[in-house]
């Protein structure tokens, strides 16, 4: 059971706890993305996914006459569920992962940025492009961008998976750079464990042997940075990058403490890029008076990024040559 409850997150946990218990609604949610919910849309693109044109979004002001926040929350789900409530609850959950932000969080008079098709693949509503020409060269190609706290998985250019993120907190921030997966683990508990307690990891993917920077399931709040450096994932995502992406080879095999062999081969290449928001992420902008998903600034060349590590220095030197 504990096992269960580490790799949906403890927020999903919390919500049910709380709920039973009669807590207002605004305290249970707590602001942390529900995993399990999310597992109906984090889908990996098409094989043939070629948007022609990026999805239209409108504003929905939650507002309701009574100046009642639950009736407000009901009205919105009946209105994007064409008047089909639980249709609703469930494109709701769409509408969340987008603005980062839970329906039950949003108070009156604040707005969500709704899109006008809930149809489309997943991949259409990322802030990525479905082809990325710098990366055309690369096998695997995995970016984490923290101004939009998100990832995109990349295959000879091809968009093949997006999802959500949280990276480290202003005291201890996930550090930008190049970098490349070196080892994984199903599951480890954290060296930064308070003591008497375990922070637990699941689909653990180390990229800054040093640091011990990984990125891994965990709780995932909506707002902005908020981990102890590592990157946070979504238990869905965190499994599929974790059975997608390459690590080291080394001449006395792919393991924790393999960096005492020879490295022959890195892994799948790991790019930070972005500067940390200073609260949630902005998401959207607004191109002509209506909102866009803002796109990510993806650098011309992935060699253009700095190598974060000493390691990556060493393979450009091999890579050029020297």
């Amino acid at each position: 059971m504990a096992r269960w409850v580490s790799r949906r997150g403890i927020g999903w946990m919390l919500g049910l706890m709380l709920v039973s218990s009669g807590l207002p609604a605004r305290v249970h949610a707590q602001g942390y993305v529900n995993q399990e919910a999310l597992e109906a849309w984090l889908q990996p693109c098409p094989a043939d996914f070629a948007p022609a044109s990026r999805p239209t979004f409108f504003a929905y002001p939650m507002t309701d006459r009574r100046n009642n926040r639950v009736l407000a929350q009901n009205t919105f789900f009946k209105y994007i569920g064409d008047r089909d409530i639980p249709l609703g609850r469930e494109r709701a959950v769409l509408v969340e992962l987008l603005n980062r932000k839970m329906v039950m969080d949003t108070a009156l008079g604040d707005t969500l940025i709704v899109p006008v098709d809930f149809n489309l693949p997943f991949c259409a509503y990322a802030p990525y492009p479905a082809f990325y020409e710098g990366a055309a060269t690369f096998d695997k190609l995995f970016v984490i961008d923290k101004a939009t706290q998100s990832f995109a998985a990349f295959e000879h250019g091809r968009l093949v998976r997006w999802g959500i993120v949280n990276t480290g907190s202003a005291e201890t921030p996930t550090p930008n750079g190049r970098y490349n997966f070196n080892w994984r683990a199903e599951y480890r508990i954290s060296s930064m464990s308070p003591p008497g307690q375990q922070w637990e990891m699941y689909w653990v993917l180390n990229f800054h042997l040093l640091r011990g920077i990984h990125i891994h399931q965990y709780a995932l709040p909506t707002g902005g940075p908020t981990s102890a450096g590592c990157v946070r994932l979504v238990d869905n995502d965190a499994a599929w990058i974790y059975n997608w992406a390459d690590t080291w080879q080394t001449s006395v095999g792919d393991r924790v403490g393999s960096e005492r062999g020879t490295l022959y081969k890195q892994g799948t290449t790991v790019l930070v890029i972005g500067d940390d928001p200073p609260g949630a992420p902005e998401v959207f902008t607004f191109e002509g008076g209506k909102p866009q998903v803002r796109m990510v600034d993806l650098p011309a060349d992935p060699f253009d990024v700095p190598p974060g590590t000493q390691q990556q220095v060493e393979w450009d030197r091999k890579r050029l040559g020297g």
